[in-house]
């Protein structure tokens, strides 16, 4: 038997127009904000509302699984 993850991995990107692009590498979430702030709170929403009512030990988490998020952002160029 598997050992439950702790943790959700997601990763921050720039989108291709405007803002950001946040999407979860191990359960189907992707959302979008204007800011990083906003999407760290879509983020937040979408995991909890994705995981509302499911057998996590059935998706291999925790029963209180933590998103840990890596950021992806252009280096600026003096």
């Amino acid at each position: 038997m598997a050992t439950p993850q702790h943790t959700i991995k997601a990763v921050i990107r720039p989108g291709d127009q405007s803002g950001y692009v946040a999407e979860c590498l191990e359960i189907s979430v992707v959302t979008q904000g204007r800011t990083l702030d906003e999407v760290v709170a879509n983020l937040k929403e979408a995991v909890s509302l994705h995981l509302d009512g499911e057998d996590l030990a059935a998706l291999g988490l925790s029963a209180n699984p933590t998103v840990v998020i890596t950021m992806e952002l252009q280096p600026a160029h003096a």
